[in-house]
């Protein structure tokens, strides 16, 4: 479990702080699979039907309901028909995405080349997933090896990110295929790239000597059709996309780099004087300099295999996540034949661009500098991708070390809550009096003390605080390490005048009183709303497959009602279980006790809803839960 943990940490710190999670990237164009018909695939049977709706119910469990319509795929298994999915489309080298919905203790599985398989399974509050859980790549087979021993090579997710049954997932798979040479003889193994669930890495690298169990074909060729597995239990699936490529890849030849002192600006290269030359074959700044002042000027020429539109991407990871726009560490150019393809500048260091070119060679030259010490990674690579025509996103010469070693500092939880005071983006802005709280079954959520309101959940590990600490901290941030649902930042309660009146963005009347700790360890927020009390607690249940959200209210001299607003979503559907469903079935809500919910249109056309708190003369209470 450590070592597990251990990975998980060092491929999240890996991505996110090598510029290349979320931020700026490029990405593929994909090609949607249409579900309008079953066209696209090989005759099915009668277990895969198209739908509008379905409805898993999480709790009773069962093969769900579905609204007949196009636009989902759902298997529902029974005697006789339990055939698999095919695409008629084969692929090699592919990134695939697919929405995926469970059926209560449900299994399945997507198969790459219908061959290699990423498990799908109810794995809904698994505390120690194995290589049967959903995100795993699921183990190889061969009763030859002797009993108890037949099973080989599985690899369970780096981290559990699985939702309730009945609720949309996704996955985004980046997969090699193996290689052959002209006789057909295999010579490298296939390879999962990366596999991310619900947005969180949960698997990296992942080299399969073989198909794995319950495959389609037992033998490996290079192309394959994409398989659903039909014959474990009901799934639902939607949005599939893909973009397959071929086995040819941009190539960057005779690199050499040139060195220079005291650049302040790109146009200074026009007129500074070499220090130095050298052959290089990785990305980085190998000349003799500073770790916080150089400038350097890598010139060579770049293959393309076919014609079309080249996506680049550039990261100067040495330039600061400043909250000065103006403040300028460095910048870099990269030029491609007599095409200037990008500039970097600014507080993110990163760049995108496209460029058309023809197959062939050209020209490349990548000018970058840097003039002084201020973001805490202080690394002299040079991270540079690229993606086009039948070639998958690929980072070019790239130094072996990618970053410096130092470890990514974590918190973890254990068999207590834990508590972490902090900075926090939520949706897009820097939230600057937040408590985050990690709990021993996962169900992790933040706060904004300081206006009351209800930020986000999330699944996974607890917080990676690396930009609090390290260096000089200066994003300040502390960043979620699972899969994370946010709402819109909103006060939990507000007075109203009546059901109808609008709920305000921000609550004047609120006035923070900080929080008590619990005998169990969790923070009770205690607070007024005008001259009303308040004691708000989140306390996980069912094992963490469920947060209460619990408020207390002792009523003021106020006349005008107090309301809890519970949710907001595209749409709130109330379930035949009695549940509702949150925007495209993104988390649901439970309500506790009798008081119907108010649900309503908001100006920005979505919906949300609310509770009254009867609470005239007697201390009233609000209770809900968030099940994700």
């Amino acid at each position: 479990m450590k070592l597990k943990f251990l990975l998980t940490v060092l491929c999240s710190f890996l991505w996110q702080y090598s510029g290349m999670a979320q931020t700026g990237l490029p990405t593929a164009t994909l090609t949607p699979i249409p579900l309008t018909d079953l066209s696209a695939f090989k005759p099915v049977t009668n277990n895969w039907k198209l739908a509008k709706d379905v409805f898993f119910d999480p709790i009773k469990g069962g093969d769900g309901k579905i609204t007949d319509g196009t636009g989902i795929l759902v298997n529902t298994p029974g005697k006789g028909t339990n055939g698999h999915l095919f695409t008629t489309m084969e692929h090699g080298d592919v990134e695939l995405e697919l929405d995926f919905m469970m059926a209560k203790g449900s299994n399945a599985g997507v198969y790459l080349q219908g061959r290699y398989e990423v498990q799908m399974f109810d794995s809904w509050g698994e505390k120690d997933p194995k290589y049967s859980d959903a995100g795993a790549i699921y183990q190889r087979w061969d009763e030859k090896r002797g009993a108890g021993r037949e099973g080989y090579e599985g690899h369970p997710p780096l981290v559990n990110v699985s939702k309730a049954p009945g609720l949309w997932q996704h996955y985004k798979i980046i997969f090699r295929a193996p290689r052959f040479n002209a006789q057909g003889q295999k010579i490298q193994n296939a390879r999962f790239v990366e596999v991310y669930q619900n947005g969180v890495l949960v698997q990296k690298n992942i080299e399969v000597t073989g198909p794995t169990r319950a495959a389609a074909f037992e033998d490996e060729k290079p192309l394959g059709p994409l398989m659903i597995q039909g014959d474990h239990g009901a799934v639902a699936i939607r949005n599939i996309r893909y973009q397959a490529y071929g086995t040819e890849e941009v190539k960057l030849i005779d690199l050499k780099l040139t060195s220079y002192d005291n650049i302040k600006a790109l146009t200074d290269f026009t007129t500074s004087a070499p220090k130095s030359e050298m052959d290089i074959d990785v990305l980085a700044h190998l000349a003799p300099a500073t770790r916080d002042q150089f400038a350097g000027k890598i010139t060579g020429t770049i293959q393309v295999p076919a014609s079309g539109d080249y996506n680049f991407n550039l990261n100067l990871a040495w330039i600061p996540m400043d909250t000065n726009p103006n403040y300028i560490n460095g910048a870099g150019e990269l030029t491609i034949g007599d095409k200037k393809v990008l500039t970097v500048t600014g507080k993110t260091g990163i760049a995108t661009g496209t460029v058309n070119l023809a197959a062939g060679t050209y020209p490349l030259t990548l000018a970058y500098f840097k003039s002084s010490s201020y973001w805490y990674a202080r690394r002299n690579d040079i991270i540079l991708t690229v993606s086009g025509p039948g070639v998958a996103l690929t980072t070019l010469k790239a130094p072996l070390k990618v970053v410096e070693p130092v470890g990514a500092i974590t918190l973890a939880v254990e068999d207590e809550p834990r508590m972490q005071r902090g900075f926090l983006e939520h949706l897009g802005k820097k939230k600057t009096h937040v408590i985050s709280v990690g709990e021993p079954g996962g169900a992790n959520y933040a706060v904004d003390v300081s206006r009351g309101q209800f930020l986000q959940v999330w699944r996974g590990d607890f917080l990676e605080t690396t930009p609090m600490w390290y260096g000089r901290g200066e994003t300040q941030l502390e960043v979620p390490m699972g899969s994370v649902t946010s709402f819109p930042a909103k006060p939990s309660l507000t007075f109203l005048a009546d059901q109808n009146a609008v709920w305000p963005d921000s609550n004047a009347a609120y006035n923070n009183l900080g929080y008590d700790v619990s005998k169990a360890g969790r923070p009770v927020f205690k607070y007024t709303l005008g001259s009303a009390n308040i004691r708000e607690t989140l306390e996980p249940e069912d094992n963490g497959r469920k947060l209460t959200h619990t408020f207390t209210v002792t009523p003021g001299q106020e006349k005008q009602a107090i309301w809890c607003r519970v949710a907001e979503g595209s749409t709130i559907t109330k379930l035949p279980n009695g549940l509702y469903a949150v925007g495209d079935k993104e988390y649901f809500v439970e309500l506790v006790g009798k008081e119907k919910p108010v649900i309503r249109k908001t100006a920005q056309n979505t919906e949300e809803m609310l509770l009254p708190v009867k609470a005239k003369d007697a201390t009233g209470v609000v209770k809900y839960a968030i099940v994700w």
